[in-house]
């Protein structure tokens, strides 16, 4: 997930990141500003001197909401041991809202397979090798954007939001992920939980959560929405102020699910970026790469053979360094122009 689970570019990248990527993402915020948010997206404007529809007001409070990990609050701060620590140091904001589940999607309904199948990707590419607890929860925070009015209105449509575009929500949709073949097991186990989502089972250990990213990441949105729980290794959060409350999630399901064409071509760019190892970097001057083990001066030659320059390696004869002077020339020769090499390099 690029702002949530940056799990995968970064797990080749670990990436990071999930704790929701592919960034994939420290600022404190104002208490103040952030309770004045949810009071205006649950009450809009009370000042009568700036009426306006209720539609107009409901965008505008939704684009801050969706600004709120986007752009610069996407960006990753640090990465590893110091992401894990100081992700620690965030404390969890209270009990999680209480959420009612989702099954408004009928079994014998034609858009439950496509639903299913969607859901079934988010779990295992985003958690497959985490616990139960922690599949279940990744599902819960599908379905929970599925009811925000913040994001699409179907389960498809909150798996693959921005998939063609610059950024997307879940980064597997995007970096090639979905070209691999699933693991039988875990693709099972995964599908198992999403269909128990959409039966209406509901992990009440993250509540309201719409956002999560691995614990190895940490993503400057993290010190902006309102920390929730930790499971396995991803950290869930929610919207702050009443935009994470239960009555905030009033949306219906939109009665279609499709998944959207991608450009398969793309999808194998990423794939080969990832898996590519990186070419090593060259000095010019030089056919030997620079090591940190090597046990030298920048400016010396020592050891190294620089085949790129004119100079080449004589070995006196062997028989006429045998006979005196004529050998002991040579060998003066060769110091000499071993003496002018190593001054050229060193220049």
């Amino acid at each position: 997930m690029n702002a949530m689970a940056l799990s995968r570019n970064a797990k080749r990248s670990l990436m990071e990141t999930a704790g929701t990527a592919r960034g994939r993402l420290a600022i404190g915020g104002s208490a103040l500003a952030i309770a004045a948010l949810g009071l205006s997206l649950l009450f809009g404007n009370l000042d009568a001197g700036h009426a306006e529809s209720g539609i107009a007001m409901k965008a505008r409070e939704m684009a801050k909401l969706k600004s709120l990990d986007s752009g610069v609050q996407a960006e990753i701060i640090v990465e590893g041991l110091s992401a894990q620590e100081r992700n620690a140091l965030i404390p969890i904001s209270g009990q999680p809202a209480q959420m009612s589940g989702f099954s408004a999607i009928g079994t014998g309904s034609a858009q439950y397979g496509t639903a299913l199948k969607c859901l079934t990707q988010a779990i295992y590419y985003e958690a497959a090798n985490e616990p139960l607890q922690g599949k279940r929860a990744v599902a819960q925070v599908v379905l929970n954007r599925l009811k925000h009015p913040a994001y699409p209105n179907s389960v498809c449509g909150v798996v693959y939001e921005g998939v063609n575009q610059p950024v997307c929500q879940f980064s597997f949709t995007c970096d090639g992920s979905l070209l691999r073949t699933p693991m039988a097991r875990q693709w099972n186990e995964s599908r198992d939980v999403a269909r128990a989502a959409l039966a209406g089972s509901v992990e009440p250990s993250v509540g309201s959560a719409t956002h999560y990213h691995a614990d190895y990441v940490l993503p400057r949105w993290a010190y902006t929405l309102a920390k929730i729980e930790k499971i396995g290794a991803h950290i869930f959060y929610r919207f702050p102020g009443g935009a994470g409350s239960q009555r905030a999630f009033s949306d219906h399901w939109t009665g279609r699910e499709f998944i959207p064409q991608i450009d398969r071509s793309r999808l194998e760019a990423m794939l080969a970026a990832q898996m590519e190892p990186e070419e090593p970097a060259f000095v010019p001057g030089t056919t030997v790469t620079p090591h940190v083990a090597d046990r030298h001066a920048p400016a010396d030659v020592g050891g190294r053979l620089d085949t790129t320059k004119t100079w080449r390696l004589r070995i006196p004869d062997p028989v006429n360094g045998r006979s005196g002077a004529g050998g002991s020339a040579q060998i003066r020769e060769l110091s000499a122009d071993y003496s002018a090499e190593a001054a050229e390099s060193a220049q």
